[in-house]
Formats: structure tokens, sequence, C-alpha cells
């Protein structure tokens, strides 16, 4: 016995060159894993592999398109060959999308954009990596999700449906995979207070906001409207977002599937 929540897991990250992939990734490598870092940007990528080696642990990368199903089914099956398997696959490809704009302004590719680019990525890579999972082999598979899939805003509608849809896919995709021993849990994080100095997109994302109002994105997130949203008047941290799909992927949280994890810091109680 390590001790370790993840000794011997073989994971894969999409989008593991971004600011909550690249986190996850960390921590699953500290927590035993050997973590396969999948997406578009190589450079990225091997920041993030080069701090997991750094720090004694196990990743690989490889350049994938998440749009293009054949890429993403050739890789989850390079990965299942080289490992023996997949045990644990976690979806976060940022696809950037309008905020704030309403109904009359916004055009149908706006409002399009983040419902097919989302969905469709969370389809590809949950196909290709439920295919190497269960069994012998119990799987888990995170989703990502947001508060907009409860909020009633305007300005937000693209956002919102693909959020809600998100959340809906994992529930019901859980239902599909049970049988063969393949968990599905999402998380719903509120917007990372400290993702944007890591590279998000969401320092893009959040920039035509904040200068509305006034703010920075810094002075936006750090203590502004969205925290004082939430129970706990702050917004969640990469490090706590990390830590929890390091949980929820372990046996420790074997009993949970089909159902969405709240991490807002108390933007909304289900």
């Amino acid at each position: 016995m390590t001790g370790l929540l993840l000794d011997g897991r073989n994971a894969v990250i999409y989008g593991g060159g971004g600011a909550i992939g690249g986190a996850v990734a960390r921590v699953f490598a500290r927590e035993g894993a050997r973590v396969f870092l999948a997406g578009r940007t190589q450079a990225r990528l091997d920041a993030v592999a080069r701090d997991i080696a750094a720090a004694g642990g196990t990743a690989e990368t490889a350049q994938v398109d998440v749009l293009d199903q054949h890429a993403v089914d050739r890789h989850a099956a390079e990965v299942a060959a080289a490992a023996g398997g997949i045990d644990i696959a976690l979806n976060a490809v940022s696809v950037m999308h309008d905020q704030g704009t309403p109904l009359a302004d916004l055009s149908l590719e706006e409002f399009m954009r983040p419902i097919d680019g989302f969905l469709r990525t969370l389809f590809l890579t949950s196909k290709a990596v439920a295919r190497h999972m269960g069994g012998e082999r119990p799987g888990v598979i995170l989703t990502l999700s947001e508060p907009g899939s409860k909020l009633a805003v305007g300005g937000i509608l693209g956002h919102s449906v693909s959020a809600a849809g998100k959340e809906a896919f994992s529930r019901v995709l859980a239902a599909e995979l049970a049988p063969a021993d393949i968990r599905v849990v999402c998380i719903r994080p509120h917007a990372v207070v400290d993702a944007p100095a890591a590279g998000s997109y969401t320092g893009d994302l959040f920039g035509q906001i904040a200068a509305a109002a006034g703010q920075s994105v810094e002075e936006m997130l750090d203590g502004g409207g969205m925290a004082q949203g939430t129970l706990l008047k702050r917004l969640p941290t990469l490090a706590e977002v990390a830590e929890t799909a390091a949980f929820l992927a372990s046996d420790r949280a074997g009993a949970m599937t089909g159902t969405v994890v709240n991490l807002t810091a108390g933007a909304l109680v289900d």
C-alpha cells in the first residue's frame, strides 16, 4: 500500500496543457497516476509534462485535435495499448465563446459555438476512452461544467445551454456505463480565481465584462461581484478543483456516479 490515491492508474487528460487540465494532471501524477496529456498546443503540454517529471511523476504528451474523431480514437487506442488500459479520463478542453450578448444581438453562430464545441468534444472523448475501460479495470470519466447550467441571467444563452447539456450528458452517460463499472462524475466549478494567471482562456473571456465594470479581470474575480455571489465570498482555486478531481477519480469516491459536484464556493445549492 502506497497511500497514493491513484497509484498505478492510467489517466488521459484532454486539454492537458490548459489551466485546469494542467493543474489536475500535476495532482494526478503526484497521487501516482501515469498521465497522458492530449491537446492542441504541444508547447503547453510539454510545460506541464516537465513540471510532472521534475516532481518525480510520469507524463506523456500527444498533440491531438479533439474535434477530429479519428485522431481521438487513435490516441485512446495507442494509450490503452501502451499502458494496458485507461482508468481515468478528464475532458478539460476549452472553447472560446460569447458571454454578455443578449438574444437580440446574438448570432446563431455565436449561440451554437459553445454548444457544438463543448458537447462534440465531450462525446468524442468519452466514446473513445469508454472502449478501454470497465470490467476488470473499473473506469472513471470526469467532466467539467459551469454555474451557467443553473443560473437564470441574461447574456449567457449559449453558455448556459452548453453547461446544462454537459451535466445532462454526464448524468445519462453514467446510467449507460454503470453496468460496465464505469463511473461518470461532473465537476461544476465557478470561475476559477487563479486560472487567468495560469494562462486560461477565461482571461480573454471575462475581459470585456470586467472592462465594462471598470475593473481588471483579476479585480472582478478576486473579491469582485462573482465572489460576492457565493456563500464563502470567494471563488474556487485551481488547487481545489484539482484535488477534488483526484478524490473523485479514486476508489474513495467509488460510490459516486451520475452526479454533479458543486465546487462553486456556494454560488448555487442544488
